[in-house]
C-alpha cells in the first residue's frame, strides 16, 4: 500500500525536487486556469467563486504535508485558482451596456482613438455616447464608426455629431471561430457601424482632455508633414501608434513579408527606443569627466530609459504587446539599479503573471501569444548557446551578425505556429525580409528619438531624412517580398486543441531541467499532426442567413458575391483559401436564382432564398427542399411550414452563426452561440441539434 502511494506521488516528488526553478511555472498555470474559465459551458456564479477562493485556500493546508509534496502542489492549485478568479473579477469589472437591437439615427459621442477599417476607411471610437431615445443605462459606452461620408479630419477630444447605421458586435462567424463579440465585451466597445453622412464638429476638445490621444496625433500629423507618403505613415505609425495613416495596401505587404510585426510597437520597438536612450545618456555622461567621476552613469542611464519607456508606453495606447515590453524594460532596468543581471525566464514570468491577472482576456490575443513566444524562446535559444558558441566559437567581429541571425531564426520559428493559425497564412521568405528590415528599423527608431529631442530647436531635418530613408527600405522590402511567387502558404485553421497543445509541449520542453523535457517531442508532434488532420466544415451558414458556403472539391462555394463580408472572408481564410467572395460565388455548389440559390449537401436538398419575396416562398420551397435558408422571420400568422428543415432569422437569433454536417440520413447543425456568458447579453442560445430527413 505504502509503495503504491508513493509511487502516485512520485510526479510531486520531481516537482519539490526543482525547487527554485519552478517560478518560470507560475504564469503557465495561471494562463490555464483562465483558459478554464473561458472555456466553462456557463457563466460562472457567486458559488463557483466561492467554491473556487475555498479550494485555493485549502491548497495552503497541503503546506502540512511537508515541503517536499506539499508546496508544489499548493503553488498549483493557488495557480488554478487565482487564473480563474481573475478571470471573473475582470468580466464583471469591465461589464457594460452592448447595443441590444440595431439602430439608425444622430449619434453624439467624443473622439478617444482614430484608425482605419479592413476597408481603408477612415474610423473613430467614441466615448461618452448619447443616441436619440435610448436610455443611458442601455447605451454602450464606447462604440466605432466607419468614415464613409465627405473628408473629415477628426482630432481626439472633439465632440462630433453624425447619422450612422449601429449594431452590435457580432459574434464568432462559425463554431469555433474567432469570437469579436467577447474582445469588444472587455474593451467595452458595445458598438459599431458606419455613416455616409458629413460629421458635424459640435465641440472642439476641452482643456486638459485626451492629453496623450492628442500628442500622438499631433506627433503623427509633424512624421507625416515632414515625411510624405506611407514612409511617412509608417515611420508615424511605428512611433507613436497611430496607425490611421497607412494604407491597407501597405499593412497587406507587410503582414504578407512578415514584417507587420514591425507595427506593433512590440519588444523591438520598445528595446530599441530605450536601448538608444540608454546608452545615450551613459556615454554621454561618460564624455563630461566631472560628471561621470561623481554619479553613476550606468545607473542615471537607466532610470532615463525608464521615464522614456513609461512615456512611450503612454504613447503607444499600451497594448498587450507594448505592456509585456514595457514590464521586462522595467525588470531589466530594475535590476541595473540593482546590480543584478536583469534579462531572464524569470523576468518574463514575472511580465506574464501581471498582465495575465491585470487583463486574462489577453491570453487568448495574438498579441500576448506571439509577444511572448518570441520572448521566451529567444531567452531560451541565447542562454543554451551561451557558453558553447557566443563565448568560445566566434570571433567578435562575427557576433553583429550572428545575433541578428539567430534571433530572426529563433523568433519566426517561436512565432510561426501561433502567426499561422490566427492569419492562416505562413510567410516563405518572412525570415529574409527580417534580415533585410531589422537594422533598418533600429535606424528608424534611433533617429525618431533623436528627431524629439531636436524637433523643439528645429533641428529634426536631418533625423527625419533617416526615419524616412529606413521607412522607404522597409517598405520596399515589404512589397518586393510579398510580390515574390510563393511567398505566402495558406494555412488552414487548426482544431481547438492543437494550439494549446503546442503551448503546453513547448513550455515542458524549454522550462523543464533535464532529459525528461525531451517527452515534449511526442505531444508536439501529435499537435502538428492534429493539425494537418483538421477538417472543415461541410456547410456554414451566416448568423443573419444571407450567405451559406458549401464546401465542394473546388474549395468553399458561397451562395452570393456579396452580403455578409466578414462571415465570407473569416470562412475562406480558416479554409486555408486565398479566393474572394466575389469569385468564390462563382464556384460549383450553387445554382438557381440569386433569390433562390439550391444546393446539395449529402442526400439532402437546400436552398437559400432571398430578396423581399423570400418569407412568402417558404411555404413552397419547404414542399420542394429538405433545408431551407431563410433570412428573416416568417409574417405572422403564417405557421411554420411542414416537410422540411428551416433555418429562419427566429433561428439564428438562438443560434447565431451553424456549421452542418450530413451523416446518412441526419444532419447536426453546431451553433456558435452555445453557452450563455456574460458577453453575450440576453441574446438566447441554441444546443447542438440533429434533424432526420423529411
Amino acid at each position: 500500500m505504502a509503495g503504491g502511494f508513493a509511487r502516485l506521488l512520485w510526479p510531486l516528488g520531481i516537482l519539490a525536487g526543482a525547487r527554485g526553478l519552478l517560478f518560470p511555472w507560475v504564469p503557465v498555470f495561471i494562463g490555464i486556469g483562465i483558459a478554464i474559465w473561458f472555456a466553462l459551458p456557463f457563466e460562472p456564479g457567486l458559488i463557483f467563486y466561492t467554491a473556487t477562493a475555498a479550494i485555493g485556500f485549502a491548497a495552503l493546508l497541503t503546506y502540512r504535508l511537508g515541503p517536499e509534496l506539499g508546496h508544489p502542489l499548493a503553488v498549483i492549485v493557488l495557480c488554478l485558482t487565482a487564473g480563474m478568479l481573475a478571470a471573473g473579477y475582470r468580466a464583471h469589472a469591465v461589464h457594460a451596456p452592448m447595443l441590444e437591437f440595431r439602430y439608425y439615427g444622430p449619434v453624439q459621442g467624443r473622439i478617444v482613438e482614430i484608425d482605419r477599417s479592413q476597408s481603408d476607411a477612415l474610423r473613430i471610437t467614441l466615448d461618452q455616447v448619447v443616441l436619440l431615445d435610448v436610455p443611458p443605462d442601455r447605451t454602450p459606452l464606447k462604440v466605432r464608426i466607419s468614415l464613409h461620408g465627405d473628408a473629415f479630419l477628426p482630432d481626439p477630444g472633439q465632440v462630433v455629431l453624425l447619422t450612422a447605421h449601429l449594431s452590435a458586435p457580432e459574434g464568432p462567424a462559425e463554431p469555433g471561430g474567432f469570437d469579436f463579440r467577447r474582445m469588444a465585451y472587455f474593451e467595452q466597445l458595445g458598438a459599431m457601424g458606419y455613416t455616409s453622412s458629413p460629421v458635424v464638429l459640435w465641440a472642439e476638445a476641452a482643456p486638459g482632455t485626451q492629453r496623450i490621444n492628442r500628442l500622438r496625433t499631433r506627433l503623427a500629423a509633424a512624421m507625416m508633414a515632414a515625411m510624405p507618403g506611407d514612409a511617412g505613415a509608417f515611420a508615424a505609425g511605428a512611433m507613436t501608434g497611430d496607425r490611421s495613416g497607412i494604407s491597407q495596401d501597405t499593412v497587406q505587404a507587410l503582414r504578407d513579408s512578415n514584417l507587420a510585426h514591425l507595427l506593433a510597437i512590440s519588444g523591438m520597438n520598445m528595446a530599441f527606443i530605450t536601448g538608444f536612450v540608454f546608452m545615450l545618456v551613459r556615454y554621454g555622461a561618460a564624455l563630461i569627466p566631472p560628471f561621470a567621476l561623481r554619479i553613476n552613469s550606468k545607473k542615471l542611464a537607466a532610470v532615463v530609459a525608464f521615464a522614456v519607456a513609461l512615456f512611450y508606453l503612454q504613447l503607444s495606447g499600451a497594448n498587450v504587446a507594448t505592456t509585456r515590453a514595457f514590464l521586462m524594460v522595467v525588470v531589466m532596468l530594475g535590476a541595473v539599479l540593482l546590480d543584478r543581471r536583469g534579462l531572464t525566464m524569470r523576468s518574463v514570468a514575472l511580465a506574464g503573471v501581471v498582465l495575465l491577472l491585470a487583463e486574462p482576456e489577453s491570453l487568448g490575443e495574438p498579441g500576448f501569444q506571439l509577444s511572448f513566444a518570441a520572448t521566451v524562446v529567444l531567452i531560451a535559444g541565447f542562454e543554451a548557446l551561451d557558453r558553447q558558441v557566443l563565448r568560445e566559437r566566434l570571433p567578435r567581429w562575427l557576433m553583429p551578425v550572428f545575433t541578428m541571425v539567430l534571433t530572426s531564426v529563433l523568433a519566426g520559428m517561436a512565432t510561426a505556429p501561433y502567426a499561422a493559425a490566427t492569419f492562416n497564412r505562413f510567410t516563405d521568405y518572412g525570415l529574409l525580409a527580417n534580415l533585410l528590415t531589422v537594422p533598418s528599423m533600429s535606424i528608424l527608431m534611433a533617429a525618431g528619438a533623436m528627431a524629439a529631442l531636436l524637433a523643439p530647436f528645429g533641428l529634426a531635418a536631418p533625423a527625419y531624412w533617416l526615419m524616412e530613408a529606413s521607412s522607404r527600405w522597409i517598405l520596399f522590402v515589404a512589397h518586393w517580398v510579398a510580390g515574390l511567387d510563393g511567398s505566402v502558404t495558406p494555412i488552414i485553421a487548426p482544431g481547438p486543441l492543437v494550439i494549446p497543445m503546442i503551448t503546453l509541449a513547448g513550455a515542458w520542453a524549454i522550462l523543464w531541467r533535464g532529459p525528461w523535457r525531451f517527452a515534449a517531442a511526442a505531444p508536439m508532434a501529435l499537435a502538428f499532426g492534429l493539425w494537418g488532420l483538421t477538417t472543415r466544415p461541410d456547410l456554414l451558414i451566416s448568423s443573419d442567413g444571407a450567405l451559406a458556403g458549401l464546401m465542394t472539391p473546388a474549395g468553399r462555394a458561397l451562395s452570393a458575391p456579396r452580403g455578409a463580408g466578414f462571415a465570407a472572408e473569416s470562412w475562406l481564410q480558416d479554409d486555408g483559401d486565398f479566393t474572394t467572395q466575389p469569385d468564390a460565388a462563382t464556384r460549383p455548389g450553387f445554382d438557381g436564382p440569386k433569390t433562390a440559390r439550391r444546393f446539395q449537401l449529402g442526400d439532402w436538398r437546400g436552398v437559400v432564398l432571398a430578396g423581399k419575396a423570400a418569407p412568402q416562398a417558404a411555404t413552397a420551397a419547404c414542399a420542394a427542399f429538405d433545408l431551407v435558408i431563410l433570412p428573416a422571420s416568417l409574417l405572422p400568422p403564417d405557421p411554420p411550414p411542414q416537410g422540411c428543415v428551416l433555418i429562419d432569422r427566429a433561428f439564428l437569433a438562438r443560434s447565431g452563426s451553424l456549421a452542418a454536417s450530413v451523416q446518412g440520413n441526419e444532419i447536426t447543425l453546431t451553433p456558435a452561440r452555445w453557452a450563455q456568458r456574460i458577453w453575450m447579453g440576453r441574446k438566447p442560445v441554441l444546443e447542438r441539434r440533429r434533424f432526420a430527413k423529411p
